[in-house]
């Protein structure tokens, strides 16, 4: 990754900022929830402390440099967590990372996920200089398809079993968009 300050980013609507401890409370309060672990590679949360490693794991993993989270917030109120998206899995020699995000279900269906994804993608390739920014969904998530599909990227075909999350194999179709094919 080539940035040596956290970025904050910006849309219509929200306010991208860098995780901090105090955002724990609100990521608990919709990870608990099984409408939002449902496609996610962790279990629904049980306890307040699983939200604060989950915060740690992102800033350990940031100052790395082998992840770059984001809090997501409202611009008329940026201290309060509403979701989170960012890239992973970077693979510097091969210019590439794959993005991950969810969003409070209270928030689900006004686009603002739309917005969010459409700002890291122009962030990765003008920033980051990244040549493919990669997504994996679970098959069934439908409202992820929908919106990879609307920002850009397209299905390259189903890895079967390709993880193995709360117990079980589960399929992943990997989703791409190619910097030549970005139209940001």
């Amino acid at each position: 990754m080539s940035f040596e300050n956290f970025p904050i980013l910006n849309t219509a609507r929200l306010h991208l900022r860098q995780i901090q401890p105090s955002d724990a409370k609100a990521l608990f309060s919709y990870f608990s929830k099984d409408e939002v672990t449902e496609f996610f590679d962790l279990p629904t949360f049980q306890d307040i402390a699983e939200a604060d490693e989950l915060v740690k794991t992102w800033q350990d993993r940031y100052d790395r440099k082998d992840t770059i989270r984001w809090a997501i917030c409202l611009k008329e109120n940026p201290d309060e967590l509403i979701g989170t998206c960012g890239f992973h899995n970077f693979s510097n020699e091969h210019f590439r990372a794959e993005i991950g995000y969810e969003l409070h279900p209270r928030f689900w269906q006004k686009g603002m996920m739309t917005e969010v994804i459409t700002s890291i993608l122009e962030y990765g390739f003008s920033e980051l200089k990244l040549n493919r920014i990669e997504a994996f969904i679970d098959p069934a998530n439908i409202a992820s398809r929908k919106l990879l599909e609307k920002v850009g990227l397209s299905s390259e075909g189903v890895l079967r079993d390709y993880f193995f999350e709360k117990g079980r194999f589960v399929d992943a179709e990997m989703f791409a968009l190619l910097k030549k094919d970005y139209s940001g």
